[in-house]
């Protein structure tokens, strides 16, 4: 005989129900306390205890079918209501198989994807980002992400629902255990507010800053009576530039002006490359030096006065590089425009002097004088060295040279020191010997380059708070950053240059010995390849000192003679090249059974420009388990700006970049590639 089935209720309703019950018990308690105080009292509450008690099981056993008929006809009504308030929602839902076939969706889902495209069970023929390859995969999982369809924005959200036992109450549609979920959909239509936002940043402030880089030089340059005219044409270019994307200009000083625009208009200033570079040069009423501008805009998502700080230090990044550009420093990085033309040479030393004074004031109360220069050192960078410890031995201090590898070309002036018992022999020491008596009272001085990932001993560095960099490269993104001391000038022509002229103001009348002279001279000699490039009034007037103070050419010219395997090398590299536009010269340095293939790729690179109608060279040389890539140019192409997009950087006609690797063709394919963009771009 087949058992009834009980129906009970569960939960809050069920304790609700048998309150009565639990009342009766607590009144036939009372009611015996009641009985043993007094008799009649307890028999007539007993009475009436008993009326309540069979009312109440009369009125609960009658009324629990109808609470319960009450209750099934509830949750049908419920149901109905739910379904219709899901089915009428106003946000877009749609449920999914794990297959992303479409099993169910609300009204707004169906008015989005329009009347014409309800046949397509797949969601992902409407929209292909919602497919399974990025439904969730856990049941907690939610996925978030940004869909388009028809013109509109939405954001999309997904996740897993679990039906765990749907197969067996379920008669229609049947899923298999191990998939027994769906996955929800539902979509926010963002397109207003996405609008909205974006038309709150494109009105955004950028805050900038403009000097004119060459003021002094160009009013010098023209007549007194002229000098407001040209003035007031440079003014008026600059204003009606800005003026020309709804910006403001103020003139802070007779070169420097401050700057607002609006980030929608900053675009348009991008897009032309802030063509102000070029039209200012056009002034010409008589000046003999055209004037340059550097601008330095910033643009911080924080607050105007972050901008203005980020505007601050894009300027000085700029005139740091040698002026004649635009530097845009947000909160992604450094951006630059312009620079394709080297910066004029300026005749004045008071700036020597000035950083030669600082320089005297570090030495003299610093008893650990470190000096470094970049790695795989050259001869400009060690003479540079060189000089700095003559300055230290002036002021009575004594300094270390740190040097890790001696290359080929170097070895022969690193050995006359070597040789020469009238230097100590921990004058030179490697990155290991210095970490370990260096201390945070130490001075670090960097010369010939200025970012920290180049320098000989990155980590000495961080050792000591007192850095110097003394440098003639431009200055990159990723520079020395803590330095108390930084002496970079793009225009010199080596730091040779620069530290032969900080060393006549160290102290007077400085002497320097024949063999440091020389040193210093070749530094200068090697970096101009022979004082043909790069050259200006300034680094003959270096050269003349070193040559008073004794500086042998003899000397220099016999220690820097190629032997006879590197100018095989050199003719291999050349007769590689290949002509790449009809002006640019690319050649390869493949398994040269030679010391240091870096100098004679720089050297090839050289000769390259003797060729008729070529306007840069590029020479790839292998060298421990990288791609060196040496640059050079006369004046039509700024190879530095080349070089920086594959990483380098360097100057205008002289530059230089790695890759870390060997595949030579696919080098060569990196630096034709970035050559075809800036061309196409207007950039070379």
């Amino acid at each position: 005989m087949k058992e009834k089935q009980k129906v009970e209720l569960k939960g809050p309703l069920r304790v609700y129900m048998r309150w009565p019950a639990a009342m009766a018990v607590l009144l036939l308690a009372m009611n015996i306390w009641i009985y043993r105080i007094d008799k009649r009292a307890g028999t007539l509450m007993f009475i009436f205890v008993m009326i309540y008690i069979i009312a109440v099981g009369i009125m609960y056993l009658y009324s629990k079918s109808l609470v319960m008929k009450d209750l099934v006809e509830f949750a049908a009504q419920y149901g109905v209501v739910q379904n219709t308030l899901l089915k009428e929602l106003a946000v877009p839902y749609a449920i999914l198989l794990e297959d992303g076939k479409t099993v169910w969706r609300n009204d707004q889902f169906e008015k989005i994807l329009g009347e014409k495209n309800l046949k397509e069970p797949y969601l992902s023929k409407y929209i292909p980002e919602l497919n399974r390859s990025i439904f969730p995969k856990e049941e907690n999982d939610v996925v978030e992400m940004d869909v388009y369809y028809e013109d509109r924005e939405y954001k999309a959200e997904l996740r897993r629902v679990s039906v765990e036992g749907f197969s067996e109450t379920e008669k229609l549609l049947k899923l298999p255990k191990e998939r027994e979920y769906f996955i929800a959909v539902y979509l926010q239509d963002v397109t207003e507010l996405n609008r909205y936002i974006k038309e709150t940043e494109e009105q955004r402030l950028i805050a900038g800053l403009l000097y004119i880089d060459n003021y002094d030089e160009v009013m010098n340059s023209v007549e007194e009576v002229r000098q407001s005219l040209l003035m007031a044409l440079v003014d008026r270019k600059i204003n009606q530039y800005v003026a020309g994307v709804d910006g403001i200009v103020k003139k802070l000083e007779s070169d420097k002006y401050f700057i607002a625009v609006k980030k929608r208009y900053f675009r348009e200033l991008e897009a032309d490359k802030f063509s102000l570079l070029e039209d200012v040069k056009s002034v010409n009423i008589g000046n003999g030096i055209p004037a340059t501008l550097s601008i330095g805009l910033g643009l911080s998502k924080d607050s105007y006065a972050q901008s203005y700080n980020f505007a601050r230090s894009a300027i000085d990044l700029a005139l740091a590089r040698g002026g004649d550009q635009a530097v845009i420093k947000d909160c992604h990085g450094i951006t630059y425009f312009g620079g394709k033309r080297e910066q004029t040479s300026k005749n004045t030393r008071v700036k020597a002097r000035v950083k030669a004074e600082a320089l005297r004031e570090f030495i003299t109360v610093k008893d650990k004088i470190f000096v470094m220069g970049h790695k795989l050192t050259d001869v400009d960078s060690f003479g540079a060295s060189i000089g700095i410890c003559r300055a230290a031995k002036a002021l009575g201090k004594y300094a270390h040279i740190v040097i890790n590898e001696v290359s080929a070309s170097l070895r022969p002036l690193y050995t006359q020191y070597m040789e020469d018992s009238s230097y100590p022999e921990d004058l030179f020491l490697n990155s290991e010997e210095a970490l370990k008596i260096a201390d945070e009272d130490s001075l670090v001085i960097v010369v010939d380059t200025n970012r920290p990932k180049m320098t000989e001993c990155e980590e000495l560095l961080s050792v000591t708070k007192t850095l110097v960099v003394l440098d003639h490269h431009r200055q990159s993104s990723d520079n020395i950053e803590n330095a108390l001391l930084s002496y970079i000038e793009p225009y010199a022509s080596s730091a040779c240059e620069m530290v032969s002229e900080v060393l006549q103001y160290i102290v007077d009348e400085i002497k320097i010995p024949k063999l440091e002279a020389s040193s210093m001279y070749a530094g200068i000699m090697i970096d101009t390849n022979n004082f043909v490039n790069r050259t200006g009034v300034r680094t003959f007037e270096a050269a003349a000192f070193l040559r008073r103070s004794g500086a042998d050419i003899t000397l220099v010219r016999k220690m820097f003679r190629d032997d006879i395997e590197s100018y095989r090398a050199k003719a291999e590299i050349i007769s590689s090249a290949e002509v790449f536009y009809r002006k640019f010269a690319i050649a390869k340095g493949v398994g040269l059974e030679i010391e240091s293939p870096t100098i004679i790729g720089a050297q090839a690179a050289d000769e390259l420009l003797d060729i008729n109608r070529i306007k840069a060279s590029f020479v790839l040389t292998e060298y421990s388990g990288r791609i060196y890539v040496s640059a050079r140019s006369i004046d039509e192409v700024n190879v530095q700006i080349i070089m920086e997009r594959l990483g380098g950087g360097g100057h205008m006609n002289a530059a230089g970049a790695q890759f870390d690797h060997t595949d030579m063709n696919r080098a060569v394919a990196e630096l034709k590639h970035v050559i075809d963009d800036m061309i196409r771009e207007g950039d070379i």
